[in-house]
């Protein structure tokens, strides 16, 4: 299968087998992944720079402490003033967009990427993805789990070690595992 076709798959939420070809491009995503993770905390100027590198977008004013963790990096997409603790993991096999204002709790996962139930595809390192997004202003409390193909709503806030499996919608407090909806963010 040609690289550029398993590159479709992969935004596709088709199954798919990655070559050397897109391993290989992956490892220099890693290789700039590796060097964000080095440089020295009170380094921001390099540390924006390797950002921009890294990621397929970044806003103004973002944060993110060290150490990150990310499967590519370059399917993700930061917008402005996003602040992220340590120890985010970003499997963005496929898009993952993270809004305007978003806090990060410390152990944070996003994953877009996953394998089918299918025993004999796993076997062969089947992946399909389903693209990540939290929208602006929202809050993601320490240890939140996001699994593939789930929006979070502006303004909510996800309780500490939640497993969000469906999507949230907007103004509201959810938590547990699985995430449920609590109540409505009111003024």
């Amino acid at each position: 299968m040609e690289t550029e076709e398993i590159f479709k798959k992969m935004h596709s939420g088709e199954i798919y087998f990655e070559n050397a070809e897109t391993g290989s491009l992956q490892k220099k995503f890693n290789e700039i992944l590796y060097d964000f993770n080095q440089v020295r905390p009170s380094d921001e100027k390099e540390k924006q720079q390797l950002m921009k590198q890294l990621f397929a977008s970044v806003g103004e004013g973002v944060y993110i402490e060290q150490p990150l963790r990310a499967n590519w990096g370059a399917n993700t997409h930061l917008g402005n003033h996003v602040y992220a603790n340590f120890n985010l993991t970003l499997v963005d096999d496929t898009r993952i967009e993270i809004g305007d204002n978003v806090m990060i709790g410390p152990n944070v996962t996003l994953a877009a990427g996953t394998h089918p139930l299918n025993p004999e595809l796993r076997v062969k390192k089947a992946q399909y993805n389903l693209p990540v997004v939290i929208g602006e202003n929202v809050w993601l409390g320490a240890g939140v789990i996001v699994l593939p193909g789930v929006t979070i709503g502006k303004n909510s806030v996800i309780g500490a070690g939640s497993v969000v499996t469906k999507d949230v919608p907007e103004n509201v407090l959810a938590f547990g595992t699985p995430c449920v909806v609590q109540k409505t963010i009111t003024e």
